[in-house]
């Protein structure tokens, strides 16, 4: 049996089946998860659609409520810290981070103004331009930030005045159900819903009749079958997809002065972050020194199981994943590529894989032209600028870039001509509450974060009062 419940209007709920959840640390289940029925969905639905009308309507109580909510995440992030690392993998400092940031972002949404806009007031007519609410808003998250993406959705969805069903990943649920469990305290019943189970359930969601919006975080494919399945009834969606972030190093870059932060933005998570550096593009000039540098730091990282001292990086969160990553390094050293540094997998239990810098590959190669989501960076060498800019942008990704360089305007310069949502400058993963998150081309529909984030679960209505 599990000891995790289901919340469904304000009340814990099991489920007549359980499914494992793995620990990738060892490879063993470590905990069961409520498999939600198609009957508890609706339930879930059903109690969504009638805390709407109250929860709406008085945005004071929504504030107040998001600002109780942040402060039990700060109280409570030691333990759902190490639940974070039970089912995700990452070292516990990390996912006391994670949750610590989940309440940041509760925060900065329950001060964050809802715009009332005048346009016109004169001898005819006074006009405003308000922001409604959509209604019930299903939420679907993705498995390497199990609880700070579902706030990313929770805080602006619940300011706006928009009740939520959460549904998290079926590799990391136990950390969600749990956020639902203390939510009860702070929430009125109904206004968020959290429900686990798996491919099938994301798919009952996104066809279900009473959400009016669908707002998803996860792969590419995933994310245009939510997008086919929300169109015939005209659900809001957005949609936070995959990304192949470039890094591009100008010629006057100091590979010993940026290794530390190139390294630190690929391997984050254990490069498990849809807005990680995917590939480095390097002049000829500097490759050499590059390759080097960075292979440094991965030789010399602390890979392990997330609960113990001193580590840097954990596991792989799940098998089909470990098993990509072997897949294209294997494929990319077997086409010619050089390991600089890792290459493999560990020995021993759990989803281990070292650290790997690849060297002597270019466009073409599967690990440079595909999203690899894991610990392994390919460094592509480049002679001229246009044709490296060029390749950084010849993908149907479009999510995030960086360039790096001594003379920051003529970076900024290079960085422009990115085709991607977030364009950075000798940084990368910079990212904040205030600070609108989305994608070009296949990486995205809408954005999050900010106001602009805020907007997105909102509908534009006018009110129009006539003078005479």
């Amino acid at each position: 049996m599990s000891d995790y419940t289901m919340t469904i209007d304000g009340e814990a709920v099991s489920a007549p089946g359980t499914f494992g959840v793995v620990n990738p640390a060892t490879g063993e289940v470590a905990a069961q998860a409520p498999d939600c029925t198609r009957e508890q969905l609706d339930r879930a639905m059903a109690a969504a659609q009638a805390a709407l009308p109250a929860w709406r309507g008085d945005e004071a109580a929504r504030r107040k409520a998001l600002q109780a909510a942040a402060d039990l995440l700060f109280a409570r992030s030691e333990e759902l810290g190490r639940i974070i690392t039970l089912e995700q993998g990452k070292p516990l400092k990390d996912a006391t981070t994670e949750v610590f940031g989940a309440g940041v972002w509760l925060k900065y949404f329950a001060d964050l103004e809802l715009p009332r806009e005048v346009i016109q007031d004169d001898d005819n007519a006074l006009v405003e331009v308000v922001r409604r609410p959509l209604g019930v808003v299903a939420a679907i998250t993705p498995w390497n930030f199990p609880l700070l993406l579902a706030i990313w959705k929770l805080a602006p969805a619940l300011l706006a005045g928009n009740t939520v069903v959460l549904k998290p990943s079926p590799f990391t649920p136990l950390s969600s159900l749990r956020l639902g469990e203390l939510l009860r305290d702070v929430l009125p019943p109904g206004v968020v819903n959290v429900v686990t189970g798996g491919d099938e359930l994301g798919a009952w969601m996104t066809a279900h009749p009473t959400p009016r919006k669908i707002s998803f975080t996860g792969s590419v494919a995933t994310g245009k079958r939510v997008a086919a399945a929300a169109a015939p009834d005209l659900k809001r969606v957005t949609l936070e997809l995959g990304g192949n972030d470039p890094a591009i190093l100008l010629d006057d870059a100091d590979p010993a002065a940026v290794a530390d932060r190139l390294f630190g933005a690929a391997f984050a998570n254990n490069g498990q972050v849809c807005s990680a550096i995917k590939r480095v593009y390097a002049p000829e000039s500097l490759y050499d020194d590059v390759v080097e540098a960075l292979a440094a730091k991965a030789r010399s990282a602390k890979v392990g199981d997330g609960m113990a001292e001193g580590v840097e990086y954990g596991p792989v969160n799940n098998a089909p994943q470990y098993e990509r990553v072997k897949e294209l390094v294997a494929d990319a050293l077997s086409g010619g590529a050089r390991a600089a540094a890792g290459g493999r997998p560990v020995d021993g239990p759990g989803y281990f894989f070292e650290p790997t810098i690849l060297a002597d590959l270019s466009d073409g190669t599967r690990i440079v032209d595909e999203e690899q989501f894991g610990p392994a960076l390919p460094v592509v060498k480049y002679r001229d600028l246009d044709e490296a800019i060029a390749r950084a942008n010849g993908t149907h990704f479009g999510l995030s870039g960086s360039v790096w360089g001594a003379d920051a305007d003529r970076a900024a310069d290079v960085a422009a001509r990115l085709e991607c949502g977030t364009a950075w400058v000798n940084t990368h993963l910079a990212l904040a509450p205030h600070q609108p998150f989305g994608g070009f081309k296949w990486s995205g529909v809408g954005v999050e974060n900010g106001p602009w984030g805020l907007y997105g679960f909102t509908e534009i209505q006018v009110i129009h009062r006539a003078k005479r």
